[in-house]
C-alpha cells in the first residue's frame, strides 16, 4: 500500500504544472451474486467504488461485501493504472477477509501468511474490442511446491448496442494450470455477455440497471445476475 501511494505521489507530483483536471468517482453497484471471471466468489453484495483519475493516471479502490450471507469473504482491491492512446497497464492489491481469523488481517504481508494478492496488468483497447491480461505477480498465489505461481487470465471483450441498449460480449481463458482460478491446464473460464441500459424514474431521475449471463465451461457452471448502480 505505501508503495502504490508513493508511486501515485510520484506520478501526480511530475504530471501537476501541466494543470491536468481531476476527476473522481464515487459509486456503488448492488448486485444479485459476485461472479468474477466466470467463478461466483459470493452471493448478493455491496460493491462501491471510490476513485480520483488524473492525466491517463488512476487510483481506485473497490470493495464487496455481503448481503444474503453477511460471512461471505469480504474484499478491497487497491489499483494503480496509466493509460494513453487505448494503451492500460496497472497493478491490483486485491485483498480478501478469509483466513485464520473470521475477517483476517490487512497488514499480513508475510509469505503463506497474507490473504493479499498482487496482479499486474496490461491492456488495449481497439474501439470494437478489447484485450487485456493479468498475472498474479506476488501475495497468496503459490504452486505445489510453495513458489509464486504467477497464475494468469486472459479477456477479450466487444461491446456493441442492440435496442437501445449497451451489451459487452466476453471471453476468458486461464492459459496454463492453475490453483488460484481452479484449472489443469489451458481452460476457458468466462463466456459472458451483459447488457447495461437506463431505467427513467422521473423526467429528472433514472436508474442504471444491468442483468448478464456467464458460462463458466472448465467448471461447468452457468450464471444469471442482475446488478443496479447508484
Amino acid at each position: 500500500m505505501k508503495k502504490i501511494f508513493s508511486i501515485v505521489m510520484i506520478m501526480i507530483a511530475v504530471v501537476s504544472p501541466l494543470r491536468a483536471e481531476i476527476e473522481t468517482t464515487v459509486a456503488a453497484d448492488v448486485v444479485s451474486e459476485y461472479i468474477w471471471r466466470g467463478a461466483k466468489c459470493g452471493d448478493a453484495a455491496i460493491q462501491p467504488t471510490l476513485g480520483v483519475s488524473m492525466a491517463g493516471v488512476d487510483l481506485s479502490l473497490w470493495g464487496s461485501v455481503g448481503i444474503a450471507n453477511f460471512l461471505d469473504t469480504r474484499e478491497l482491491d487497491i489499483t494503480l493504472s496509466y493509460s494513453i492512446a487505448g494503451a492500460t497497464v496497472g497493478l491490483t492489491d486485491y485483498w480478501f477477509s478469509a483466513g485464520d481469523e473470521p475477517y483476517g488481517r490487512y497488514f499480513k504481508y508475510g509469505k503463506g501468511a497474507t490473504n493479499h494478492v498482487f496482479e499486474a496488468f496490461a491492456g488495449y483497447d481497439l474501439g470494437f474490442a478489447s484485450i487485456s491480461w493479468y498475472t498474479n505477480v506476488a501475495g497468496a498465489d503459490y504452486d505445489a511446491n510453495g513458489d509464486a505461481a504467477f497464475s494468469s487470465y486472459c479477456e477479450i471483450s466487444a461491446p456493441f448496442s442492440l435496442g437501445g441498449t449497451d451489451f459487452t460480449a466476453s471471453l476468458g481463458v486461464v492459459p496454463f494450470e492453475s490453483g488460484f482460478y481452479g484449472t489443469e491446464g489451458f481452460a476457458v473460464t468466462n463466456v459472458s455477455l451483459s447488457a447495461a441500459k437506463s431505467i427513467d424514474i422521473t423526467e429528472s431521475f433514472s436508474l442504471p440497471v444491468s442483468a448478464g449471463v456467464t458460462f463458466n465451461p472448465c467448471a461447468e457452471m452457468a450464471y444469471l445476475v442482475f446488478g443496479i448502480s447508484f
